[in-house]
Protein backbone atom coordinates (compact mmCIF):
# COMPACT_ATOMS: atom_id res chain seq x y z
CA UNK A 1 0.00 0.00 0.00
CA UNK A 2 1.31 3.44 -0.91
CA UNK A 3 1.16 5.98 1.93
CA UNK A 4 2.31 9.56 2.35
CA UNK A 5 3.54 11.56 5.29
CA UNK A 6 4.06 15.31 5.47
CA UNK A 7 7.11 16.15 7.59
CA UNK A 8 9.14 19.16 8.66
CA UNK A 9 12.88 19.43 8.17
CA UNK A 10 13.81 18.06 11.61
CA UNK A 11 11.78 14.87 11.07
CA UNK A 12 13.23 14.64 7.56
CA UNK A 13 16.76 14.74 8.99
CA UNK A 14 15.91 11.81 11.28
CA UNK A 15 14.41 9.84 8.37
CA UNK A 16 17.57 10.45 6.33
CA UNK A 17 19.73 9.41 9.29
CA UNK A 18 17.83 6.09 9.25
CA UNK A 19 18.86 5.60 5.58
CA UNK A 20 15.33 6.62 4.54
CA UNK A 21 13.96 3.31 5.82
CA UNK A 22 12.20 4.31 9.05
CA UNK A 23 10.28 7.09 10.73
CA UNK A 24 11.62 8.38 14.05
CA UNK A 25 9.91 7.52 17.34
CA UNK A 26 7.08 9.80 18.39
CA UNK A 27 7.55 12.31 21.18
CA UNK A 28 5.75 11.62 24.48
CA UNK A 29 3.04 14.16 23.60
CA UNK A 30 2.45 12.42 20.22
CA UNK A 31 0.55 9.19 20.93
CA UNK A 32 -0.37 8.53 17.27
CA UNK A 33 1.63 8.30 14.03
CA UNK A 34 -0.50 9.57 11.12
CA UNK A 35 0.45 8.47 7.62
CA UNK A 36 -2.04 9.80 5.07
CA UNK A 37 -3.66 7.95 2.21
CA UNK A 38 -3.29 10.43 -0.63
CA UNK A 39 -0.67 12.84 -1.86
CA UNK A 40 -3.11 15.75 -2.19
CA UNK A 41 -3.77 15.73 1.56
CA UNK A 42 -0.05 15.38 2.36
CA UNK A 43 0.74 18.35 0.09
CA UNK A 44 -1.93 20.42 1.83
CA UNK A 45 -0.34 19.79 5.24
CA UNK A 46 3.27 20.27 4.09
CA UNK A 47 2.46 23.48 2.19
CA UNK A 48 -0.09 25.06 4.54
CA UNK A 49 1.17 23.93 7.96
CA UNK A 50 4.85 22.92 7.76
CA UNK A 51 6.17 25.57 5.33
CA UNK A 52 4.89 28.53 7.44
CA UNK A 53 6.29 26.94 10.65
CA UNK A 54 9.44 28.35 12.29
CA UNK A 55 11.68 26.02 10.21
CA UNK A 56 10.04 27.27 6.98
CA UNK A 57 9.86 23.89 5.24
CA UNK A 58 7.40 21.11 4.56
CA UNK A 59 8.16 17.88 2.74
CA UNK A 60 5.92 15.15 1.36
CA UNK A 61 7.24 11.63 1.75
CA UNK A 62 5.89 8.60 -0.11
CA UNK A 63 6.50 5.04 0.97
CA UNK A 64 5.19 1.52 0.57
CA UNK A 65 4.03 -0.69 3.43
CA UNK A 66 3.14 -4.37 3.24
CA UNK A 67 -0.61 -4.51 2.57
CA UNK A 68 -1.22 -7.51 4.84
CA UNK A 69 0.33 -5.65 7.77
CA UNK A 70 -1.07 -2.16 7.20
CA UNK A 71 -4.65 -3.39 6.74
CA UNK A 72 -4.87 -3.85 10.52
CA UNK A 73 -5.01 -0.07 11.02
CA UNK A 74 -8.30 1.78 10.70
CA UNK A 75 -8.67 4.48 8.08
CA UNK A 76 -9.96 7.74 9.53
CA UNK A 77 -11.47 10.71 7.73
CA UNK A 78 -10.60 13.87 9.66
CA UNK A 79 -12.25 16.63 7.63
CA UNK A 80 -13.02 16.69 3.93
CA UNK A 81 -13.37 13.38 2.12
CA UNK A 82 -9.74 13.56 0.93
CA UNK A 83 -8.45 13.98 4.52
CA UNK A 84 -7.90 10.27 5.13
CA UNK A 85 -5.18 8.83 7.30
CA UNK A 86 -4.22 5.78 9.29
CA UNK A 87 -3.89 5.95 13.04
CA UNK A 88 -0.89 3.95 14.19
CA UNK A 89 -0.31 3.95 17.97
CA UNK A 90 3.12 5.40 18.77
CA UNK A 91 4.20 2.23 20.56
CA UNK A 92 3.67 0.29 17.30
CA UNK A 93 5.77 2.59 15.09
CA UNK A 94 8.90 0.47 15.43
CA UNK A 95 7.00 -2.57 14.14
CA UNK A 96 5.34 -0.43 11.44
CA UNK A 97 8.82 0.61 10.24
CA UNK A 98 9.79 -3.06 9.81
CA UNK A 99 7.01 -3.42 7.22
CA UNK A 100 8.10 -0.49 5.05
CA UNK A 101 9.14 -1.81 1.66
CA UNK A 102 12.15 -0.01 0.18
CA UNK A 103 13.01 3.60 0.97
CA UNK A 104 10.94 6.54 2.11
CA UNK A 105 11.05 8.96 -0.82
CA UNK A 106 10.69 12.75 -0.75
CA UNK A 107 8.31 13.64 -3.57
CA UNK A 108 7.51 17.31 -2.91
CA UNK A 109 8.82 20.21 -0.86
CA UNK A 110 7.56 23.65 0.11
CA UNK A 111 9.62 26.47 1.55
CA UNK A 112 8.67 29.64 3.37
CA UNK A 113 10.50 32.95 3.33
CA UNK A 114 13.60 32.82 5.45
CA UNK A 115 14.27 29.09 4.96
CA UNK A 116 17.68 28.31 6.49
CA UNK A 117 17.74 24.60 5.79
CA UNK A 118 19.63 21.84 7.51
CA UNK A 119 22.81 23.56 8.72
CA UNK A 120 25.78 21.21 9.18
CA UNK A 121 28.28 21.51 12.00
CA UNK A 122 31.25 19.98 10.16
CA UNK A 123 33.17 20.33 6.93
CA UNK A 124 33.30 23.31 4.60
CA UNK A 125 29.54 23.79 4.95
CA UNK A 126 29.65 24.18 8.75
CA UNK A 127 27.33 26.94 9.91
CA UNK A 128 26.12 27.86 6.43
CA UNK A 129 22.43 28.17 5.51
CA UNK A 130 21.11 26.25 2.49
CA UNK A 131 21.73 28.82 -0.26
CA UNK A 132 25.29 29.51 0.92
CA UNK A 133 25.91 25.74 1.04
CA UNK A 134 25.03 25.43 -2.65
CA UNK A 135 27.27 28.37 -3.55
CA UNK A 136 30.14 26.87 -1.53
CA UNK A 137 29.71 23.42 -3.10
CA UNK A 138 29.66 24.91 -6.59
CA UNK A 139 33.07 26.54 -5.99
CA UNK A 140 34.84 23.42 -4.71
CA UNK A 141 37.32 21.38 -6.71
CA UNK A 142 36.02 17.93 -7.70
CA UNK A 143 37.94 16.12 -4.93
CA UNK A 144 36.73 18.64 -2.32
CA UNK A 145 33.14 18.30 -3.56
CA UNK A 146 33.28 14.52 -3.22
CA UNK A 147 34.67 14.84 0.32
CA UNK A 148 31.96 17.31 1.30
CA UNK A 149 29.18 15.09 -0.05
CA UNK A 150 30.56 12.27 2.09
CA UNK A 151 30.92 14.47 5.18
CA UNK A 152 27.53 16.18 4.92
CA UNK A 153 25.29 13.69 3.13
CA UNK A 154 22.22 14.35 5.33
CA UNK A 155 22.27 18.16 5.03
CA UNK A 156 22.82 17.85 1.28
CA UNK A 157 19.83 15.52 0.95
CA UNK A 158 17.64 17.66 3.22
CA UNK A 159 18.42 20.85 1.28
CA UNK A 160 18.49 19.36 -2.21
CA UNK A 161 14.90 20.19 -3.23
CA UNK A 162 15.44 23.79 -2.15
CA UNK A 163 18.59 23.87 -4.27
CA UNK A 164 16.55 22.59 -7.24
CA UNK A 165 14.23 25.57 -6.88
CA UNK A 166 17.20 27.94 -7.17
CA UNK A 167 17.90 26.54 -10.66
CA UNK A 168 21.63 27.25 -10.54
CA UNK A 169 23.73 25.60 -13.23
CA UNK A 170 26.19 24.22 -10.65
CA UNK A 171 23.59 21.76 -9.41
CA UNK A 172 24.27 19.36 -12.31
CA UNK A 173 27.89 18.95 -11.20
CA UNK A 174 26.76 18.29 -7.63
CA UNK A 175 24.25 15.66 -8.79
CA UNK A 176 26.96 13.92 -10.83
CA UNK A 177 29.31 13.88 -7.84
CA UNK A 178 26.50 12.64 -5.55
CA UNK A 179 25.87 9.67 -7.84
CA UNK A 180 29.58 8.86 -7.68
CA UNK A 181 29.74 9.06 -3.88
CA UNK A 182 26.32 7.59 -3.04
CA UNK A 183 25.27 5.44 -6.03
CA UNK A 184 22.57 3.61 -4.04
CA UNK A 185 20.98 6.67 -2.40
CA UNK A 186 18.70 8.73 -4.63
CA UNK A 187 18.55 12.47 -4.10
CA UNK A 188 15.12 13.73 -2.97
CA UNK A 189 12.74 14.31 -5.85
CA UNK A 190 15.07 12.60 -8.30
CA UNK A 191 13.11 11.75 -11.41
CA UNK A 192 10.40 14.30 -10.60
CA UNK A 193 9.68 17.28 -12.86
CA UNK A 194 11.52 20.51 -12.08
Amino acid sequence: MTLFRPVGIRELELILAADSRAFPPRLPEQPIFYPVLNQEYAVEIARDWNAPSPHRAGFVTRFEVEQAYVSRFEEKTVGARRHTELWVPAEELSEFNKHIVGRILIVAAFFGDGFQGCVPQTGRLAGLEARSQLETLSNLRDDQLVDELRTNAIPCQANYMYWRELKLSALGRIVTAWKQVHPDIPLPGEGLPG
